[in-house]
C-alpha cells in the first residue's frame, strides 16, 4: 500500500496553500459549503462528555441527527436530558471501557492491529488487518478474550499502514506528504501543520519548485502530527482548504458526525467518525488519541485536513483498506497539534 519511494505515512491534501504544483485531484465529492449546520451537534456532545465525565460512556449523533449518550444510572440520564440530549442505558459503564481500552494499550501492541471505544455497541472494538494471522491473530484473540463482552475484535481489509504524498504536495529528504492547514501564532509567524511521520528526521521542505520553510517541531510515534515554519515570505498563505472551503475554527468531531478529507491520490472524500481515541499499532509505532473514520483513504494522502464546514479537524494518519473496497482512517486530532505549538488556524 506504500510507495517505497516515499516517506511511509499518508499525506493528504493541502489545506489551502496557493503554490502551483499542479498536484491537487478533482473532488471526487462535493465539499461542504461554509458555515456548513452539521457540526453543531459535535460541540454538543463534546460538551456533555467533558461534563459528565466517567459518569458517561460516551456518545454519538444518531441517524436522525440527534446526540445520544450512554449512560447507566438515573441522575446522569436526567442531565443528560435536561441538556437536550437523548440519554440511553447501557449495559457497561464508561469506567468499565476505559479500564479495558487501558488494558490493551498495555498489552496489545501487535502491528496491524486498533482499538477504540466504539459507543454505538457499548463495546472497545479491536480491529485487526490482513496481516494479523496465524499465531498473533491467535495472540490477539487470547488477549481480547480477558476482557470479556467489553470487547471484540473486527476484521478490516488491507494493511494498516501510515500514507505518504499528498494534494499541494510537500516534499523533504525525497519524501512527499501533504500540508494540512497553514496557522500562525500570536506573533503573526506563518506555519503548517502535517503529520508527524513526515516531519520526523527532516529538516528543509519545498513545493518541487521553490523552498517553502523547514521543520519547527515533530512528534512520532506517540502523537502524529509536527509544523514547519514557512521562510518563503513570498508565497500567499491561506486558512482553508482549497479554494471554496474557508477555515475559521478547530474542534473534535463527535462519534456518528459526517467529516470530509481531501488528500491528492482520492480527491476529496467523506465519511462518518466512528469513534474518538483510538490507538493504532504501527510497525513504525504505536500512536494513541486518533479519530477513526469510514473515510478512505489511498497512498498519498497523508498529513492532509479533515474537516466540517469552517471547522478543522485533524491530520490523516493512516489506515487499512482503499477507496475502492473501502477501509477505516485514522487521523490525528488538529487541536493537539495547535495546543501543543501555540498556534491557530485562520
Amino acid at each position: 500500500m506504500l510507495n517505497p519511494k516515499l516517506r511511509r505515512p499518508i499525506v493528504g491534501l493541502a489545506a489551502g496553500i496557493l503554490v502551483a504544483s499542479g498536484l491537487a485531484a478533482s473532488p471526487a465529492t462535493a465539499a461542504p459549503v461554509a458555515g456548513d449546520p452539521s457540526f453543531a451537534p459535535s460541540a454538543l456532545a463534546s460538551g456533555l462528555d467533558a461534563r459528565l465525565g466517567a459518569r458517561d460512556a460516551g456518545s454519538y449523533i444518531d441517524a436522525s441527527g440527534k446526540i445520544v449518550v450512554n449512560v447507566t444510572d438515573a441522575a446522569t440520564a436526567a442531565e443528560v436530558t435536561a441538556a437536550g440530549a437523548t440519554a440511553r442505558y447501557v449495559a457497561r459503564s464508561g469506567a468499565t471501557l476505559a479500564a479495558a481500552d487501558e488494558s490493551l494499550k498495555v498489552n496489545l501492541k501487535t502491528p496491524g492491529t486498533a482499538f477504540a471505544i466504539d459507543p454505538v455497541s457499548n463495546q472497545v472494538i479491536v480491529s485487526v488487518d490482513e496481516t494479523v494471522t496465524g499465531a498473533k491473530l491467535a495472540a490477539v484473540q487470547a488477549t481480547v478474550a480477558k476482557l470479556g463482552d467489553a470487547a471484540r475484535i473486527e476484521s478490516v481489509p488491507g494493511k494498516m499502514t501510515i500514507k505518504i504524498s499528498g494534494g499541494d504536495a510537500i516534499y523533504s529528504g525525497g519524501g512527499r506528504c501533504s500540508l494540512g492547514f497553514n496557522v500562525r501564532n500570536s506573533a503573526g509567524t506563518y506555519y503548517f501543520l502535517t503529520a508527524g511521520h513526515c516531519t520526523r528526521g527532516t529538516s528543509s521542505w519545498n513545493n518541487g519548485s521553490a523552498t517553502l520553510g523547514t521543520t519547527a517541531g515533530s512528534s512520532f510515534p506517540g502523537n502524529d502530527y509536527g509544523i514547519v515554519r514557512y521562510t518563503n515570505t513570498t508565497i500567499t498563505k491561506t486558512g482553508g482548504v482549497g479554494t471554496s472551503v474557508d477555515i475559521t475554527s478547530a474542534a473534535t468531531p463527535a462519534v456518528g458526525a459526517t467529516v470530509y478529507r481531501r488528500g491528492s491520490t482520492t480527491g476529496t472524500r467523506s465519511g462518518r467518525v466512528t469513534a474518538l481515541n483510538s490507538t493504532v499499532n504501527y510497525a513504525e509505532g504505536s500512536v494513541s488519541g486518533l479519530i477513526r473514520t469510514t473515510v478512505c483513504a489511498q497512498p498519498g494522502d497523508s498529513g492532509g485536513s479533515l474537516y466540517s464546514g469552517t471547522t478543522a479537524h485533524g491530520l490523516t494518519s493512516g489506515g487499512s483498506g482503499n477507496c475502492t473496497s473501502g477501509g477505516v482512517t485514522y487521523f490525528q486530532p488538529v487541536v493537539e497539534a495547535l495546543s501543543a505549538y501555540g498556534v491557530s488556524v485562520f
